[in-house]
């Protein structure tokens, strides 16, 4: 699977798929700048009246709810349709999911849409599925990743999609396969809007692979190798976070191989 995963790494430079963010204004730049480095083009556009128009230049979508806005909700709801109408994935990041009434409303709203990949932190997965039992913490997770694994298998039996758990491992399972990946370092949770950066990027693979849970297990592969690659060099979440563009723009097949660290339990 290495081989497989490297050669989907190669194709993301060459193909360059136009990727459509519609996500939180926090994380714009960070996620614009990961998709770039890895090979990948973003657009951000948010104005209701272009996003038909936009669905039709650009591979795949994302929606992140990181900050909500009602007119917002409304642009979310016309790509997604879009999207759906012209058989494009697209990613959903239920960012704080269970925090507020309203934040779940539109998430109930937006999976009746049949997101492709629905990718989030164990506790934001849990709360998505309606398995409450342990609390959302805003945008971080109180909830291992393998917590979530019963919730995720909910969401792929009731909405179809492949669901990605962001973690210390990070976890990629549908209705066929599970895979568990452990790279990383801890000082990536430092950094704002790396599971935003994550999410960007499930969506840039997407947009190139056909069995989207191959496309999650690319991109959370390639943050994870390159995160732990760039931790060795970095002295905190500001070098750390140059550090990772750097590394997606020229890491090695060597460095990607010999670093992966993959676990298939179900293919």
């Amino acid at each position: 699977m290495k081989e497989n995963l490297w050669k989907n790494i190669t194709q993301l430079k060459e193909i360059t798929p136009l990727v459509h963010s519609i996500t939180n204004y926090v994380v714009m730049n960070n996620t614009a700048n990961a998709l770039l480095a890895a090979g990948a083009s973003p657009i951000m556009a948010h104005a209701q009246p272009e996003m038909e128009d936009m669905l039709t230049i650009c591979q795949a979508l994302v929606i992140n709810i990181g900050t909500l806005d009602e007119y917002w909700v409304t642009s979310m709801k016309k790509a997604a349709q879009q999207a759906n109408k012209l058989n494009k994935p697209w990613v959903l990041d239920p960012v704080g999911a269970g925090a507020t009434l309203y934040r779940d409303k539109v998430l109930s709203e937006l999976l009746h849409l049949k997101p492709s990949i629905i990718r989030g932190n164990a506790s934001e997965i849990i709360a998505l599925a309606k398995h409450n039992t342990s609390p959302t913490k805003g945008v971080d997770s109180s909830a291992e990743s393998n917590e979530a694994i019963a919730a995720a298998q909910f969401l792929v039996k009731e909405y179809h999609a492949t669901v990605c758990i962001s973690g210390a491992t990070d976890i990629i399972l549908n209705d066929k396969k599970e895979i568990h990946l452990l790279n990383g370092n801890e000082l990536m949770s430092k950094i704002t809007g790396m599971g935003c950066t994550a999410t960007a990027l499930v969506a840039a693979f997407a947009a190139i692979i056909k069995d989207k849970a191959e496309a999650a297990t690319s991109a959370m592969a390639l943050l994870g190798v390159v995160g732990e690659i760039a931790s060795k060099e970095s002295q905190g979440p500001g070098s750390l976070q140059l550090n990772i563009l750097d590394k997606l723009y020229d890491i090695t097949e060597t460095e990607f191989t010999s670093t992966l660290k993959l676990k298939v339990k179900r293919d």
